[in-house]
């Protein structure tokens, strides 16, 4: 009797589970979850100062070196004299050096010149006089001992500065417009929101374990000064034709190796909103975000696996417990967004920005830019996104001499399109996920474009970074540079790039784009931007701008 074969029912495999605290349970999914289950990273900085500051480099245990360290700001820079061949190879173990890198946090670029007058003196007696602007608004040091650790944040904390969360799986510092309060083409003003959220919510600890970084933006200025496309959360100000100035709710932008611009809610809150709506998107993140595999757990994922639609209902129903006023988008702001030169305050003073190529400055530097506020009878002053310096509530005639001693000491009121849209990360000299040099080629590229081009009639955005990560936004800038190890045709290994070409936020934001095989050796830098800058001069259409000429360029012109 012939034999029938029942059809086989297909099991669907189960979903593996992503960490998920709502989902699937606080059980730890990998080491960092673990460490970070065990002791909060927060914990660290006592036993720095009971142990650690007294028994030396040696006594501190892994897990506190990485990752707990992170969330007191520091990190263990790179050995000197390792070339980029070796990143990727050696562990993290073996390229760090017994030295730190220290962030110290300024949330909405809060400074005076008690402030910087105090980091210019960390900076020349703990760390070798090093000293950078960072594009979040904060300042980095280098060089630091352990041993140093307790007394800098002493100084730190003695003009309202600190360290804590500047690093680690935490909110990181919350990004503001430098000019909030005082801008004459402010739509509202978010300082009071910075304030709550820095002040009242951040110190609670159910913040303290995210599923990695967590980027915030809040401006209400009508420039948008904020990169608020590329942050997990921002607030942007916006004008409700029935509730008047408010902020407009942006979600689930970064870079690095998978790059996602932020989206819309589609919403609009009031001032007093901002806080409680903060809240609850960082609540998601904790509570939704994946936490399996640590480069799949930015907000930015969730996002584009629910879609804002179910972003916006479970923020409302399960975070707040109310329905969020629909708001309409904002206007984009077409030009500069960033505050280099004089402007006119909504008081009659004004307001002086400078730029130091790259950010980079010194601890000498520091305490020059702070006298020089004294005399001028500054009380305050801002670090911006662009990382600039700013000088607040001047005279015209007090800025105009400002602006002229600052030169003096190689900060300028009106650089070139080079040297005011340049920007870089910290690269192979101190970063252990680098592959090259950054911040000096960085300098030294626009010292050679100054001379071989002069200076160029719109805006020309570089971005110099060591690796794929992006810490420099390269895929937003007009040319955008990611560095690796590239093999010469006699088969040497050297630095090199990758180039990245047109991108931009602002109008029409989108990432750059790669013409195939073009990539370009460090020693060549040069000679290629000035190529494809003069090709674009050559071919631009009136009153084109870079980013729409690569759009339409054919590949010789751009390689």
């Amino acid at each position: 009797m012939p034999t029938t074969t029942q059809p086989r029912t297909a099991t669907k495999r189960a979903k593996k589970p992503q960490g998920q605290w709502a989902i699937d349970g606080r059980d730890p999914l990998n080491d960092d979850e673990r460490i970070k289950q065990e002791d909060p990273g927060i914990n660290v900085a006592q036993r720095i100062r009971d142990i650690y500051a007294k028994e030396g480099f040696d006594s501190i245990p892994a897990e506190d070196l990485a990752p707990r360290f992170k969330w007191v700001g520091l990190y263990t820079q790179r050995k000197q004299n390792l070339g980029g061949e070796h990143t990727g190879t050696l562990t993290n173990a073996e390229l760090q050096d017994r030295y730190f890198m220290m962030r110290i946090r300024m949330d909405g670029g809060l400074a005076s010149p008690e402030k910087i007058r105090a980091i210019g003196e960390i900076s020349e007696q703990y760390a070798r006089n090093t000293a950078d602007f960072t594009d979040r608004q904060n300042v980095q040091l280098h060089w630091v001992k352990i041993e140093d650790v307790p007394a800098i944040w002493d100084k730190l904390e003695s003009v309202g500065l600190n360290t804590f969360f500047g690093c680690g799986d935490v909110p990181r510092v919350v990004l503001g417009s430098p000019v909030s309060g005082i801008a004459k083409d402010e739509i509202i003003d978010a300082t009071p929101a910075i304030r709550t959220i820095t002040e009242e919510v951040l110190p609670r600890p159910e913040f303290g374990n995210l599923p990695r970084k967590f980027k915030s933006a809040i401006s209400g200025n009508s420039r948008q000064d904020v990169t608020h496309e590329i942050q997990d959360v921002s607030f942007i100000g916006s004008v409700h034709p029935e509730h008047g100035p408010g902020f407009d709710v942006w979600v689930g932008g970064g870079l690095s190796t998978n790059p996602m611009l932020a989206q819309r809610l589609g919403v609009w809150v009031s001032l007093d909103e901002v806080p409680d709506v903060w809240v609850g998107v960082v609540g998601i993140f904790r509570d939704y975000g994946f936490r399996r595999l640590r480069n799949r757990a930015r907000l930015k994922f969730l996002v584009a696996d629910w879609g804002v639609e179910k972003f916006r209902q479970v923020l409302e129903e399960e975070y707040l417990g109310r329905r969020l006023t629909d708001g309409p988008a904002p206007e984009v702001h077409p030009g500069y967004r960033d505050h280099v030169g004089i402007h006119e305050q909504k008081d009659d003073l004004f307001y002086l920005g400078v730029k130091p190529t790259v950010g980079h400055t010194d601890g000498t530097q520091l305490q020059q830019l702070a006298d020089l506020a004294d005399k001028h009878g500054v009380t305050r002053m801002r670090t911006t996104a662009d990382k600039e310096l700013l000088f607040l509530d001047l005279t015209r005639e007090a800025a105009e001499q400002l602006a002229e001693e600052l030169e003096q000491v190689g900060l300028s009121a009106s650089p070139s399109a080079f040297r005011r849209d340049i920007i870089s990360c910290t690269g192979l000299e101190f970063c252990k996920l680098a592959h090259v040099v950054t911040k000096q080629r960085a300098i030294a590229l626009v010292d050679e474009l100054e001379e071989r081009l002069g200076d160029l009639d719109v805006p020309l955005k570089i971005s110099l970074n060591g690796c794929p990560n992006s810490c420099a936004r390269t895929q937003v800038a007009d040319i955008g540079l990611t560095g690796k190890i590239l093999t010469t045709d006699d088969g040497e290994r050297v630095e090199g790039f990758q180039v990245h070409l047109g991108g931009t936020i602002g109008l029409e934001p989108h990432f750059g784009r790669k013409v195939r095989g073009n990539q370009v050796f460090s020693s060549d830098l040069g000679d290629y931007v000035v190529r494809v800058v003069e090709n674009f001069k050559e071919q631009r259409t009136e009153g084109e701008q870079f980013r729409d000429w690569v759009a339409r360029a054919e590949d010789e012109a751009l390689v």
